[in-house]
């Protein structure tokens, strides 16, 4: 079984790599998310909007592992973020998992009307309270990230899409300078960097795919957590060995990566903010 590290700041332990849930649904979902803790994952990322909560909380009981042996987060949909809609989502999603408390929930999206300040006070209490162990945002750019600042309030992980071929050099920048935990969802670009023939010539190089270099890519950098999302047991397996490849990544690698397109965003629905 791989050992995966796991990335410390003041709020917040976490496991380098995760597992990314969207789609995993049904009996076949949580036959593959049961896989995967077999495999040695301890990280396993879902949603109140994924509408697959009581399969991660089914796959994590039928598993064996101990609840507190997995990092599990949660996240609240961009329309339930007044105080009580964000409260009673909480407790929706602890009820469909079945857990007592989350080890890091987050604001799904921002909503432009949002009482900023109202749904922090929401995660604050029901960190208080022991339901959550930390609270976070996901898909803030860094003038949402400035609002929490003026409210004297500091996330403890922002989750946005992060990968070879799309920067997010402000919000790393943000992140490192205030210890927030940077979660990169997509990190294999939804499938467009299976093939990259860079990525695969590094690959060919170390013995390893094109999909392992981007990985191994992120997993090599300070505060970033990768959640890749697989359904197939060989999938997994390949995301884990990326970890072992992070240390051998090379500077004529990282030279060639960085020679690659960085503005190739695949999730920009309707109500996004405006990115950096």
């Amino acid at each position: 079984m791989i050992n995966i590290p796991v990335e410390t700041t003041p709020r917040l332990s976490i496991p380098k790599l995760g597992l990314g849930t969207f789609k995993l649904t049904g009996a076949e979902g949580q036959k593959a998310i049961e896989g995967a803790l077999r495999l040695g994952y301890r990280h396993l990322d879902t949603a109140a909007r994924y509408e697959n909560e009581a399969e991660v909380g089914a796959a994590i009981r039928a598993s064996g592992v101990a609840r507190e042996d997995i990092f599990l987060t949660s996240k609240v949909w961009w329309d339930q973020l007044e105080p009580e809609a964000l409260h009673r989502s909480l407790e929706a999603s602890l009820a469909r998992l079945q857990v007592d408390s989350l080890d890091l929930f987050l604001i799904h999206w921002p909503n432009p009307t949002m009482d900023l300040e109202g749904a922090v006070k929401v995660l604050k209490a029901a960190q208080g309270s022991g339901l959550i162990r930390a609270w976070g945002v996901a898909n803030f750019p860094v003038a949402r990230m400035q609002e929490l600042e003026a409210l004297g309030e500091t996330p403890a992980a922002l989750q946005v899409e992060y990968h070879v071929q799309l920067s997010q050099a402000p919000l790393l920048d943000w992140c490192r300078k205030h210890d927030i935990v940077l979660e990169a969802y997509s990190p294999l670009g939804q499938g467009i960097l299976h093939d990259q023939p860079v990525l695969a010539e590094i690959g060919r190089k170390h013995g390893a795919s094109a999909a392992q270099v981007a990985l191994a890519w992120l997993l090599r950098q300070p505060l970033v957590v990768p959640i890749p999302r697989s359904s197939r047991a060989e999938g997994q397996q390949s995301n884990l060995d990326a970890v072992a490849l992070a240390s051998q990544l090379d500077e004529h690698d990282l030279a060639k990566i960085n020679t690659l397109p960085k503005d190739k965003r695949c999730v920009n629905p309707a109500f996004a903010p405006a990115w950096d």
